[in-house]
């Protein structure tokens, strides 16, 4: 071997052993790994091959409606029916009668950029329930929910985007955090909050959690147990109170993130955004049996699945694998939530110089969306058509334009004045569909209390899940 190669592999295990020695703090330690595992480019017992299935070359269809003509929202096998009639339950403002809504996205999502917007507008029609879920510390500096502010300090971060977890357990929201001993959080919260609960790993060895509210102890929860499981921990909020903090006392404890919930009748929507996130992200690196206790545990009654942005940077992939990959991840979801409505929301527009120096829309888009707008189809989900509510191609070279600009310079994140009209389209389509299930039903415009549900509404599906105490 050459001498320089044999220093060279000398000095890497010199630095590897270093870095176990027990002065060296957990966190920058590398975890022990069995050299057959050095061979795995995936995490283990995950979905190694997806479902294949045949390929129908789609055609995009502008102004694809849904079978009561709603522009931009698709639905011809009624599959929002579910999350309407937790809204009309809602509406009619009974007890318990809470329309919760999780809305997977990528790094728009990560801002809570449109998922604010449509957060905000649901929440004045129907109520306010609560913020819903946010991360325990910001994985990327821009990380943020509107009425939140986040503080953290001293957790090791492991988004299933980037630096990944090796087990695959993310939570809810796709991240996971480590924390030792004086590893600390604090959410400041809108006034109101009755409620919080906390999703966190129990496994062999895990420390302790402090949770205080309003400057008392509202309690504390052991993460020790036998084997890895996802658990929650509900407490409380002191009336009045707006901070609440997390704290590791002792040992090391893995948490994923935080839940804010109000004691009264509304709508609940939960901002999940990874940056860099993608359909691919979900499926491979979300472990399906810890992903699916997630999912049921959060019991929504509507799923968005709200990507493409990223996959379009890789026509090859989307023209190739996007198909199957989105198709394996809707069962994945059907699976976990066999009675929750699906929406598969496209991606915004996106611009890209051309050799002229145009903003110009990639070709892909239109082959994307046309490959969403099918496997919606086919699968049964509704479709909401984003890129072309706001303006089709080109939106975003007029966004750019526009004084003042409704997109930043990348052509691709907008800026608030851009989220809120995507985030108004979107809202809009959705009570277009929900007023025509109410006309469908012969449900009243005017509400009334404690009524009876729509006779489309089965037991299964809605009754018994919202007789259930939160």
């Amino acid at each position: 071997m050459p001498r320089k190669a044999a220093l060279a592999i000398l000095s890497f295990a010199v630095l590897v052993t270093a870095m176990q020695a027990p002065f060296v703090p957990a966190r920058f330690r590398f975890a022990p790994v069995p050299f057959r595992k050095l061979l795995e480019f995936r995490p283990r017992e995950l979905l190694l091959h997806p479902p294949v299935y045949e390929i129908v070359e789609p055609v995009y269809r502008p102004h694809a409606m849904s079978r009561n003509a709603v522009p931009g929202l698709s639905d011809a096998t009624g599959n929002l029916r579910h999350f309407y009639t937790a809204l009309w339950r809602t509406e009619q403002r009974a007890p318990g009668a809470v329309t919760r809504v999780l809305h997977y996205g990528d790094s728009p999502t990560t801002a809570d950029s449109v998922t604010a917007d449509i957060r905000a507008l649901l929440q004045q029609r129907f109520g306010d329930s609560g913020h819903g879920f946010v991360l325990i510390a910001k994985p990327w500096a821009w990380y943020g929910h509107r009425g939140v502010d986040l503080r953290a300090d001293g957790w090791h971060i492991e988004a299933a985007t980037m630096g990944r977890a090796a087990d695959g357990f993310h939570g809810l929201g796709g991240v996971s955090f480590t924390g030792e001993t004086g590893a600390s959080s604090t959410v400041t919260l809108p006034a109101g909050h009755t409620r919080m609960e906390l999703q966190y790993l129990e496994q062999p060895g895990g420390g302790t959690l402090r949770l205080t509210a309003g400057g008392e102890e509202i309690g504390t929860v052991e993460t020790s147990g036998d084997a890895k499981t996802p658990r929650f921990a509900a407490f409380p909020l002191p009336a009045g109170a707006r901070a609440v903090t997390l704290r590791v006392t002792e040992g090391r404890a893995r948490v994923f993130g935080w839940t804010f919930e109000k004691n009264r009748p509304g709508v609940i929507y939960s901002s999940l955004g990874l940056n860099g996130g993608q359909v691919e992200a979900v499926l491979w690196y979300f472990e399906p049996r810890q992903w699916t206790a997630e999912l049921r545990h959060a019991d929504p009654d509507l799923v968005v699945i709200n990507y493409g942005t990223n996959e379009s940077v890789y026509p090859a992939y989307v023209d190739k694998t996007y198909e199957h990959e989105l198709r394996a991840l809707v069962d994945r979801v059907r699976v976990a939530l066999p009675t929750a409505s699906l929406l598969i929301m496209s991606p915004m527009d996106r611009g890209t110089r051309d050799s002229s120096g145009d903003i110009v829309t990639p070709p892909v888009f239109s082959r994307l969306i046309a490959i969403q707008q099918k496997v919606a189809a086919d699968t049964g989900c509704a479709f909401f058509n984003t890129f072309e509510m706001m303006g089709g191609a080109g939106t975003m070279a007029k966004w750019y334009s526009a004084q003042p600009r409704l997109v930043s310079a990348d052509f691709m994140h907008p800026l608030p004045a851009g989220a809120a009209i995507v985030g108004r389209l979107a809202e809009e389509a959705l009570m277009k569909g929900y007023a025509g299930y109410k006309a469908a039903n012969g449900v009243p415009e005017t509400p009334v209390a404690m009524a009876k549900p729509p006779a489309t509404a089965t037991e299964s599906s809605v009754t018994k899940k919202k007789k259930r105490a939160r």
